[in-house]
Formats: C-alpha cells, sequence, structure tokens
C-alpha cells in the first residue's frame, strides 16, 4: 500500500479558471503549495501510478483527489472506476468537483466509490467556499487509515 501524503490536494481540472480559484480558496488556509494539478484522468492516473510524466516521483497517495467528469482523453467517472479497481488506489478519498448536475453522473459516482460530490456553484464566492470548506475537511480534519 502507497502512503498517504496528509499535505498533498491533487486536482484533476481541464479548465484553467476553475484550477486557478481552486488554488485561491485553498490558500486561506495554506494549502495552495501542496496542490498538484493535472488536466485529466490520464495525467491524474500517471500521478498516483507514478508513471509517465510523474515517473520516479516520490511514491505516496495524495490527501484527496479532486475529481471533475467532463475532462478530455479519460474522464472523472473512467478515472473513479480505475481507482476503485485498484488494490493500491483503492482507499484514496476522491470528491467529484464538477458543474455537472446530471442524475445519472452522480448516482454513477456514488456507484463507484466517489467519497463526495460537489457541483460547482457558479458564484465566485460560492465556490471559493465550498472548496476551501474541501479542504479543511479532506487535507485536515479527516483522518487517515495507515497504509504502511
Amino acid at each position: 500500500m502507497s502512503k498517504i501524503d496528509l499535505k498533498t490536494i491533487l486536482l484533476a481540472e481541464d479548465n484553467q479558471r476553475d484550477v486557478e480559484l481552486t488554488i485561491e480558496a485553498l490558500s486561506e488556509h495554506n494549502l495552495a503549495n501542496n496542490v498538484v494539478t493535472v488536466n485529466d484522468g490520464v495525467e491524474a492516473l500517471e500521478y498516483l501510478t507514478c508513471s509517465g510524466k510523474f515517473e520516479g516521483r516520490k511514491k505516496g497517495l495524495p490527501a484527496v483527489l479532486l475529481l471533475d467528469i467532463k475532462m478530455p482523453r479519460m474522464d472523472g467517472i473512467e478515472l473513479l472506476q480505475i481507482i476503485r479497481s485498484n488494490e493500491e488506489l483503492t482507499l484514496l478519498p476522491v470528491v467529484m468537483l464538477t458543474s455537472s448536475r446530471e442524475e445519472p453522473d452522480l448516482r454513477k459516482c456514488y456507484e463507484l466509490g466517489a467519497n463526495a460530490y460537489v457541483v460547482k456553484p457558479v458564484n465566485f464566492a460560492e465556490f471559493i467556499s465550498a472548496v476551501k470548506h474541501i479542504g479543511i475537511f479532506w487535507a485536515i480534519l479527516n483522518e487517515h487509515p495507515n497504509l504502511e
């Protein structure tokens, strides 16, 4: 099992504006320096498995994966399915942070084992508040199992 890096948040998001807003929200609690951003599910999987462009990085899982659904190459639902079927990754907390309000997406994510499903608010202040609370809970308050 991979050790959890309690200081790292992995953000899989292809919208640069949402990346910037997320980092701004997390910076209020000194969590922004520990955000690793990837543009799609393929890069997120490479980060988690220390392969591809992340080959050679120090092994360890992030405290949480903030995962968008609609991304190129591999979407968030495909990645979530891979994560939950991989023994090394299955306990990784995954929060869907998406603009999708579609009931099938919500249902599928929970069926696949998402820990939470947060719809990105359109309002700037609400978006900042939602991400700040996600970061506080998953990176500071949540207890992680010892995977060593």
